[in-house]
């Protein structure tokens, strides 16, 4: 019987169908979890190593054999030392699936304009800033090991927050809905490489938070005043008054 015979043989349902789709999904999602980072280059590497099982028993190459099986059985463990934290970023981020997000609420009452009003005054006198807007998932970890503030968001109260000299300028505010909850905030830096030489520990920052949940957050640069928006893991510099305004409102809008 040949291949052609077999594939003839083969009782494809819906079930089948299903399940490819539900498989490739998964993939899909696993693939553009760690695209364009060094676990991508891990993966390969892995992926090379449980080949050489299956190449040591095609040509029968009894040494390699009895060491790749050795290797594969410790392989899942491996997996999980060297993946901990892209495993962290896919569990946050099965939150912000629509079927789980359904009931949680979401920050539709974040000031965007009063924010960005007082991002460009900030920007215009180069006072480095840290803004952590809450959305689905919570930042009470965070919070928590800050300053508290509770305080209604005002252009005024950040610029005060944020001027140099002051305890709380060096952390990150978080914002959720209309009020700023608390300051000084320590973020989750990124593991990636920064984009450019000149990104500080506030970008890194701001990109950390983005990877483990899915907070929008605006840094300033007290080196040359320029804006970015990180999001999603990406992002976003150089951003003008309008642009980051339009992009914050379409983002808190998911």
């Amino acid at each position: 019987m040949n291949w052609y015979e077999r594939i003839l043989q083969l009782q494809f349902t819906w079930r089948d169908a299903v399940d490819i789709v539900i498989v490739a999904f998964i993939i899909y999602n696993i693939l553009a979890l760690i695209r364009g980072t060094r676990a991508m280059q891990v993966s390969i590497g892995l992926v090379v190593l449980a080949s050489s099982f299956f190449v040591a028993r095609a040509f029968n190459l009894p040494a390699l054999e009895a060491i790749s099986r050795q290797t594969l059985f410790y392989l899942p463990f491996a997996v999980i030392v060297l993946f901990q934290t892209e495993i962290r970023r896919a569990l946050a981020r099965m939150a912000s699936n629509p079927l789980v997000t359904f009931f949680s609420p979401v920050a539709r009452d974040v000031p965007a304009e009063t924010i960005v009003g007082a991002c460009r005054l900030l920007a215009a006198n180069r006072i480095g800033a840290l803004i952590a807007v809450e959305r689905t998932q919570s930042l009470r970890m965070y919070a928590e090991a800050a300053k508290a503030v509770d305080a209604v968001v005002s252009s005024e109260l950040l610029i005060s927050i944020f001027t140099p000299g002051g305890p709380l300028h060096d952390g990150a505010v978080i914002v959720r809905g209309n009020r700023i909850v608390a300051a000084g905030t320590f973020l989750p830096l990124t593991t990636t490489p920064p984009l450019k030489l000149d990104h500080g520990t506030r970008h890194r920052a701001a990109l950390g938070l983005s990877e483990d949940s899915d907070a929008f957050v605006i840094v300033i640069s007290e080196e040359n005043g320029s804006i970015a928006a990180a999001s999603e893991g990406v992002l976003k510099e150089n951003l003008d008054g309008e642009t980051l305004s339009a992009l914050m409102k379409e983002r808190l809008a998911k």
